[in-house]
Parts: C-alpha cells; structure tokens; sequence
C-alpha cells in the first residue's frame, strides 16, 4: 500500500484527511485514489499499529447490512496468507456514513508503477506469478472470486534476497461480497477494470474462479512484454477479448507461452485452475532475465491512460459489442 509517489492532497480538498474514522483510524495521508475509492494510511488507536484505509466514495453501494458485514468481513479476515494482504476490519463511519476496510499496510509499491518503467525480466515475473496463484487459489477454496486482478491490486514488497526482488500480495480480495455481490449480479452491473476483464465478465455472465485466472494471464503477460494486451478506452479494450485472443510473444520460452496461452482461452472451462498455474510456474523457463518485448503486434501496444485503471461497476449493457468482429463502439 505504501508508495514513493503518493498523491499529495490536505484537510482542505479531502475531508477524510486528518479525521478519525469510527473514532479508531486517525487518518494521515493519502496513498492513492480511484473511481470507486481512495486508500489512506492511518494509525488504529486501539492497537497502536499502522493500517491502511480504503474509504468508500458516497455513490458506491456497499455495506449496509451489519451482520452481512461481520459475517463476511470475519471469512476475508480468516484468510492470512503471505500473498494476501490481510483484511482487518469493515465498518461505516458514524459521523460522515462512509464505509471503508481497514487492511494490512504493505511497505512497498504497486505492480502498476513497476511496469510504468518497464517490464520485469521472466525470473521476477515467475516468482510473482507463483505468489499470486498460491494466493488466488487459497481465496477460489474458500469460494471468493477476486473479479478485479490488475496491476494496481498486486502490491510488492523487498524480498531481501540474492534469488528474489519481490513478495508479491494481492489485494482487494473480497471487495465483490462486501459490496453485495448478490445485488451488483442482479441489476446487471460488473465489479472490474476494463483492462482485465474476462470474456464472461464482459458478456455479463455469471463468473467463476476462471475469471481471475484468464485476468492473471492478461496480467503475466502485461508485466513480460511492458504493454496491455487489450490497450484502449474501455469499451474498445472489452470487447476486444470477445473476438480474439491476447498476442503472446513467439520469442517467450514454448512453456511460458503454452501456459499463458491456456490463462487467456476464452472458453472457461479450459482454463487452468489457479492451483495448476501455481504448480505449474515450479518449471518455468527463467534462463533468459533479459524482458521479452514481443513480436511486432505486441510491441505496437501502449499502455492506456491512466484513467481506464481504476476499478469501476460498470453496468454489462456498456462492455457487450455488436455481433460484427470490428464492433469497438
């Protein structure tokens, strides 16, 4: 959670900023901000430990239930895991009615601002993946989707080690159910960013664990080449999934691309589950640290405006394309 490059903001443009939320987060700084929420740094005054905050903004529908809150809160809180970045709390603030988390502050930064440098070389990429596919499999055995894997949510502390640069983590888990899943399916909206989105989640079908394995897929190969596979504004990059399938460099070693390939199908079923990718990256050829930069058609892809990152509910009507395979509008 914690990055060089926080944006700066004061008391007077974020009133969330010097308050205490629930009279237990005393709010000191801002971290980042997106469409659906900003994330602070805070001190929990009960135990005396740095957290960070992620406050809700007022139009987004979320937990209004108080016992839905604690159930689900205490089944994403059970969930430790050293590549889960660990929930602590969910409430409301009384006194401005913002619902926010409370979750482990990582000391570090976001894979999104690694890759604004460019991409990582195959030996850090299979050590993330492995992080990240041990932790997506310990959320999907406890039946959570994630519905919203991208960079910005893979958080990378100092490994400390000759062999390792990073300990990948992944965070947001869980924003789906607290924010009534049950409700967002059936007024046909859709927790995720355009960029990662799965082919079902942009038909607005019910999603599976698959999902957040096809957006790890697009994710590996986004940090290997230093471009999205699916670049544009939101609706040109949704509906491109429907129609093809991701370029994957022909010089990435044949089980790099046999497994990234198997990620992004656009069939669910024949996607592997997050376990095998996790067993799977145990073999992976990192002979070469060099970065893959890709054949032509993936080296033309530029990283899109920052813009379309953020995390959105989108309603289904707005990333389901024509029947035409050059419908971008």
């Amino acid at each position: 959670m914690d990055s060089p490059t926080e944006q700066v903001a004061n008391s007077a443009t974020d009133p969330v900023l010097g308050s205490t939320l629930a009279d237990r987060y005393r709010v000191d700084g801002l971290i980042g901000r997106g469409g659906m929420a900003a994330v602070y740094r805070a001190d929990d005054l009960a135990l005396g430990r740095r957290v960070a905050v992620k406050v809700f903004t007022a139009s987004t529908e979320g937990i209004d239930d108080a016992d839905r809150r604690r159930s689900e809160t205490a089944l994403l809180a059970s969930l430790t895991h050293p590549a889960l970045v660990t929930l602590y709390d969910a409430a409301k603030d009384p006194a401005s009615r913002r619902e926010f988390l409370v979750m482990e502050l990582v000391e570090g930064e976001d894979l999104r601002k690694v890759l604004e440098r460019g991409p990582v070389s195959r030996r850090d990429a299979a050590r993330m993946l492995a992080d990240l596919a041990e932790g997506l499999h310990v959320i999907h055995s406890r039946g959570i989707v994630h519905r919203d894997v991208k960079p910005a949510n893979v958080l990378l502390s100092s490994a400390h080690l000759p062999t390792r640069r990073w300990n990948a983590k992944l965070a947001d888990f869980g924003i789906a159910r607290l924010l009534d899943e049950s409700r967002l399916t059936a007024t046909g909206r859709i927790i995720g960013t355009p960029g990662y989105l799965s082919p079902e989640q942009v038909r607005g079908e019910p999603v599976g664990s698959s999902a957040d394995v096809y957006a790890l897929g697009l994710l590996m190969l986004e940090s290997l080449t230093g471009a999205q596979p699916f670049p544009g504004p939101a609706l040109e990059s949704a509906s491109a999934r429907l129609v093809r399938d991701p370029a994957i460099p022909n010089d990435l070693p044949a089980d790099w691309r046999d497994l990234l390939a198997a990620m992004t199908a656009r069939d669910p079923a024949e996607r592997p589950t997050a376990l095998d990718v996790a067993l799977a990256t145990e073999s992976l050829g990192v002979d070469d640290d060099a970065p893959t930069r890709g054949d032509d058609a993936t080296v033309a892809l530029t990283r899109p405006p920052a813009t379309e990152d953020d995390t959105r509910v989108l309603p289904a009507t707005r990333v389901v394309p024509a029947e035409s395979d050059d419908a971008t509008a």
